[in-house]
């Protein structure tokens, strides 16, 4: 039944190439840190395998190499490393270029370590690879088989624009990934051209669902949301009270719930090594007056919002965009702090908040908010990239009354990455912030940085003796050299230069590597010169696509769904582009599409 055309075929194909690659994706990158670093990578072995399949649509389609390839993967990341050790190395060994920073890892390179990783790595390609050959097979030869090639690739579009978008919506219900790995599997079932094909694959489901199976129970649970996954733990006090709860991002701690409540603390002395004062959660309300105004940029389970509304604030705004990690602040905070009544909760991106506030604040506080386990999806960003660069800066600084502060804390590794927060503020602020360690018992020691446009900082340490004492002790010294301040231009604030880095070469050799030994698998390819307009075509299209993803992530925020619409909107834009084709004259001069074509690419630039 392959051999005649069925559009129907064709778009469950290409339903299922776009939503398989969106899962393995977002499944991969949570599971495997060095691919939540090179977003790319995952889409670039998607695509390889895609078209790999499309060049050879003549021969039978490969489901049993497919599906070794797609339970070999499971297995491979489920299974023998369950404590994560192995693959956390590998991590670990591609990420050994000391000129970027992922997060810890170690400042030696080490070339034995890179080859072995990199053997690991390659495996992992090519599993991801294999299973989208079959995919592209069926599309390529039902595009051969269409009556018209534009209506084929139309029908191929739809049913991509329909993958897209049916992703989207699991991400949105916050299904897990058996959910959505599932539906890859049974997709490839109904494909299959033997009823005992489509049952045997079915079948598979089974070790599938154990593979991917997550325990939970009231105080240890995981949800998948929107952006990222989230692990929830709750640790209790000798008597049964609620100590604190664990947050993990991706299988990393990103942070805790904790009760700082007077009442709670003279319960508990022994919880907090340092004096209540002296908590990074504590310690910014020192630098204002009574009852400030507060922004909070990154409120996360509400550690910061608690301390605002502790201090008497007359109103705190919160913004936090992970809808997950605020059900979970809401529900578990001990101290309640998003039910009180001077808070307002924002659930957006921290810039497109600043853009669109009129507010002016006593206090911009900017939280531990970083996302070292996620580089957003499809281009090098990370979540918060533009939340630190030179214009969010500015833009804070606008919101700030005439006597304002604003407070930033960040977990900084490396003596550079101080010296450009130190650089940036100085730059918007014309003199240099105050810079100290906030250390505590529950959390990674925070680097403050705090500066206000008045003489506010200075008068603050100049009228609590205690607090100039606290801030003396634990003065962090910033490194001298000189390291570019980030800018929304070149928001890539865990990279030390303006230049690509080495991990970034080592992978692109390696994918390169891998394509180019599957390409001369390909019967045509070993004697035909390949078609420049076609790879033109190809590396134009991509270019554009993430670099529309960049750009909106700037004004949207780098999210699930900015990426979604993206990739919509560029594919409904294929869709009509076709129509227009089908029914325009067919001697139409190139120059009338190239014109067109110059101006709105200047546009864009602009």
């Amino acid at each position: 039944g392959h051999s005649v055309w069925n559009p129907y075929q064709l778009v469950i194909a290409s339903f299922l190439t776009l939503f398989a690659e969106l899962a393995f994706i977002r499944w991969i990158a949570v599971e495997i840190r060095v691919f939540a670093y090179f977003k790319n990578l995952a889409l670039l072995l998607c695509f390889v395998g895609f078209g790999l399949g499309c060049a050879l649509a003549r021969q039978t389609a490969r489901w049993p190499l497919s599906l070794k390839a797609l339970m070999g993967l499971l297995v491979v990341v489920r299974l023998p490393w369950r404590s994560g050790k192995a693959l956390e190395s590998l991590s670990q060994g591609l990420g050994a270029g000391a000129d970027v920073e992922l997060w810890t890892n170690g400042n030696v390179w080490n070339w034995l370590d890179f080859l072995a990783v990199t053997a690991l790595t390659a495996i992992l390609f090519l599993l991801l690879v294999w299973i989208f050959v079959p995919l592209g097979q069926l599309v390529g030869r039902q595009m051969n088989l269409a009556p018209k090639t534009l209506t084929g690739y139309s029908w191929n579009l739809l049913g991509s624009l329909l993958g897209i978008l049916s992703f989207l919506a699991v991400s949105r219900m916050m299904l897990a990934p058996w959910v959505w790995l599932g539906i890859v599997l049974l997709g490839f079932a109904s494909l299959q051209s033997t009823r005992e094909d489509r049952f045997l694959l079915a079948s598979f489901l089974v070790p599938m669902l154990l593979l991917l199976y997550e325990p939970s129970s009231r105080d240890h649970y995981t949800v998948w949301t929107p952006y990222q996954q989230v692990e929830y733990t709750r640790t209790y006090a000798e008597n049964g009270d609620f100590a604190s709860g664990e947050l993990k991002v991706n299988h990393t701690g990103y942070q805790a719930i904790v009760n700082l409540s007077p009442v709670f603390l003279s319960r508990h002395p022994q919880l907090l090594r340092e004096a209540p004062g002296e908590n990074p959660y504590n310690v910014p309300f020192r630098f204002v007056g009574p009852s400030p105004s507060v922004l909070i940029v990154g409120s996360g389970t509400g550690d910061d919002v608690a301390a605002a509304v502790r201090d008497n604030s007359s109103s705190v705004d919160a913004v936090e965009i992970d809808p997950a990690i605020l059900a979970i602040g809401k529900r578990e905070h001990p101290e309640h702090p998003y039910d009180s009544p001077v808070v307002s909760v924002e659930r957006t991106d921290a810039r497109a908040f600043l853009k669109r506030t009129t507010h002016r604040y006593d206090l911009v506080l900017f939280g531990l908010l970083d996302s070292h386990t996620q580089f957003s999806d499809y281009s090098n960003m990370r979540i918060d990239n533009f939340v630190y660069t030179m214009e969010s800066f500015r833009e804070a600084r606008e919101h700030l009354n005439p006597n304002g502060v604003l407070f930033v804390k960040f977990a900084v590794d490396r003596p550079w990455m101080g010296r450009r927060f130190s650089e940036m503020l100085q730059q918007t602020f014309g003199k240099a912030p105050v810079v100290f360690y906030a250390g505590s018992s529950y959390t990674p020691a925070a680097i403050c940085f705090v500066i206000s446009p008045s003489g506010r900082v200075e008068e603050a340490l100049n009228s609590d003796a205690s607090l100039a004492d606290f801030v003396s002790r634990n003065r962090f010294v910033t490194d001298s050299s000189e390291v570019p301040v980030t800018t929304d231009d070149w928001p890539y604030l865990y990279q030390r230069d303006r230049s690509i880095p080495r991990t970034y070469w080592s992978l692109g050799v390696l994918v390169i590597l891998v394509t180019a030994g599957l390409y001369f698998n390909i019967p045509e390819a070993r004697h035909k010169i390949p078609s420049l307009f076609f790879f033109s075509m190809g590396a134009g299209f991509m270019l554009l696509e993430t670099q529309v993803i960049s750009r909106l992530a700037l004004y949207f925020g780098t999210t699930w769904v900015v990426n979604g619409i993206a990739i919509s909107v560029l594919l409904a834009a294929l869709l009509l582009a076709n129509q227009v084709v089908d029914h325009l004259p067919k001697n139409l001069a190139r120059r009338w599409i190239v014109l067109p074509l110059l101006i709105g690419l200047f546009v864009a630039y602009w």
